[in-house]
């Protein structure tokens, strides 16, 4: 009976043009992204190899051609990408709700659970497939801008790729919960959309001030950038050489990692957050009334 409710489910979210209306944006964000950070860190480069440069990074003992910098090109694209199937997720349920398309979910599942179980497997399966077309959208911009020198190996490439598509499925089943949360296609919309692109960026600004740098790990958008951040600056550091102690910080800020933790503990935390989110939204809809 899963299997069933589970096609259902993926009929139902291909039968209308939301996934490729929102896969548009998502891969042009992510090659645009991906082709502009690849130029600044290809610019950067340059100029860090110029003559002039020559002698300061003598005396500071680093060695400028092992700096894979496209890591944080990549790692900054996959991230801001990632809100797309956010908002994917979060349509997931509140759009079905808003249209009562819910009503005949629940009465031809044999319970709530078993629909919302179908949902959430249906969902981590699209999550997975915009992860796959991000970090494919992300790795040909980084290509095409970047020197050979600047790109990750193969291995630093899977580790990278491994993590947003991890990124693009936790995101798409936070947006899920708080869509079920609130029911409301634009209010989902608006409130994910201004807490992750502003409200929470200011928090960080502040934290980061305070020097409460730490503080920023454990906030959601913290956190799920600290999966491919803290990747891409530890790939950064392993092969740079010597890195002065006191730009490692900033590498990490670059990277979008400032005050995140290893991967799989941002990626830990956030999964609490999603859990909670998700599970609330559960609740919320086993609990309502249908029409």
């Amino acid at each position: 009976m899963l299997g069933n409710l589970i096609k259902s489910e993926f009929r139902k979210s291909t039968t209308t043009g939301l996934w490729w209306g929102l896969m548009i944006p998502t891969v042009l964000i992510a090659l645009g992204w991906a082709l502009g950070t690849g130029a600044i860190g290809k610019g950067i480069m340059d100029v860090v190899n110029s003559e002039d440069a020559e002698e300061l990074t003598r005396l500071l003992g680093v060695d400028p051609s092992q700096w894979q910098v496209s890591l944080f090109g990549m790692a900054r694209s996959i991230n801001v990408a990632t809100i797309f199937p956010m908002i994917f997720g979060g349509l997931a349920i509140s759009n079905e709700i808003n249209r009562k398309t819910i009503t005949t979910t629940f009465l031809t599942a044999p319970n709530r659970v078993a629909a919302m179980t179908s949902k959430m497997i249906v969902y981590i399966v699209w999550g997975a497939i915009y992860g796959v077309a991000i970090v494919a959208s992300v790795s040909i911009g980084i290509v095409i801008t970047s020197d050979s020198g600047a790109l990750p190996d193969a291995g630093g490439w899977l580790a990278l790729a491994g993590v947003g598509i991890l990124s693009s499925i936790l995101m798409t089943m936070f947006g899920v919960g708080v869509g079920a949360l609130m029911t409301s296609v634009v209010g989902t919309t608006v409130v994910l959309l201004l807490y992750m692109l502003i409200v929470e960026n200011g928090i960080q600004l502040v934290l980061a001030s305070q020097n409460l740098p730490e503080i920023i790990g454990f906030l959601p958008n913290g956190a799920v950038n600290g999966l491919t951040g803290s990747v891409a600056s530890s790939l950064f550091l392993s092969n740079a050489g010597v890195v002065p102690p006191e730009l490692e910080e900033l590498l990490r800020a670059v990277a979008g990692a400032l005050g995140a933790f290893d991967w799989w503990l941002s990626g830990l935390i956030f999964l609490v957050w999603t859990a909670l989110f998700f599970l609330g939204g559960w609740a919320a809809t086993q609990r309502k009334d249908i029409t």
